[in-house]
């Protein structure tokens, strides 16, 4: 359990809004709701949270452009929760950089173990100051004790879901890594869906370190073997 994470709920459905505030407030999170796009954004502006829960659809701006808006400027985990079926709003949630979705309806357990699965993810930067060790990627380097990926002088943003991905194949540079063993050390339940979803996330993070992301030097596909994480 995570105690003391700020959580920000975005859900357009107050009644949905005050159950799961009461529920993950008796969890032990400090929790602040928002009623649409809008609304977060204005609460953004002045509040900084360690994880945002999000509806996918919302009048007005839906939580798949907020998604993608919001992972311009900040890497707070975002938990999309999707109807029952709507494939396409997963993947495009994931593609727009959420770390993850909950299919509604859901069993309030399972949302508060994908919730700390999730903030478990997110890197330490409280690394204490000693020799690091560095992975060089081309012009990107990649600080293993931080969890940090740099270009140039510039941080470059990951998502806690990206965070996470570089953590495992930093630890095996040079070694593939099968898509189920990512699926498992991410902490999703097993299937192709999830390995689906896995590659959705690779892509991004592609798009982060390679100079081509369409010919990846750096994020490689090891055919029949997995992804491997190739630096100089």
């Amino acid at each position: 359990m995570i105690f003391d994470a700020h959580l920000l709920i975005v859900d357009d459905d107050e009644r949905i809004r005050e159950l799961l505030k009461k529920f993950l407030m008796r969890a032990g999170f400090l929790v602040t709701s928002a009623r649409d796009a809008e609304h977060a954004r204005r609460i953004l502006g002045g509040l900084d949270f360690d994880m945002i829960i999000m509806d996918v659809r919302m009048p007005g701006e839906d939580g798949v452009s907020l998604t993608r808006s919001l992972r311009e400027t900040m890497a707070t985990p975002i938990l999309l929760l999707t109807a029952q079926g709507e494939t396409e709003d997963r993947i495009k949630g994931l593609e727009a950089g959420a770390d993850d979705y909950l299919a509604k309806p859901f069993e309030p357990k399972e949302l508060l173990l994908r919730i700390n699965a999730i903030l478990r993810r997110v890197p330490d930067t409280k690394a204490e100051d000693s020799t690091p060790k560095v992975l060089h990627l081309g012009e990107n380097r990649y600080d293993i004790e931080r969890g940090e990926l740099w270009q140039g002088q510039d941080l470059v943003r990951l998502t806690s879901t990206e965070s996470q991905l570089m953590k495992i194949f930093s630890a095996c540079p040079g070694e593939p890594v099968s898509r189920a063993k990512l699926v498992e050390d991410l902490g999703r339940d097993r299937g192709q869906a999830q390995e689906r979803a896995v590659d959705v996330q690779i892509t991004r993070l592609r798009r982060k370190i390679e100079p081509n992301p369409k010919q990846p030097q750096y994020l490689q596909t090891v055919r029949g073997a997995g992804y491997m994480l190739a630096p100089d």
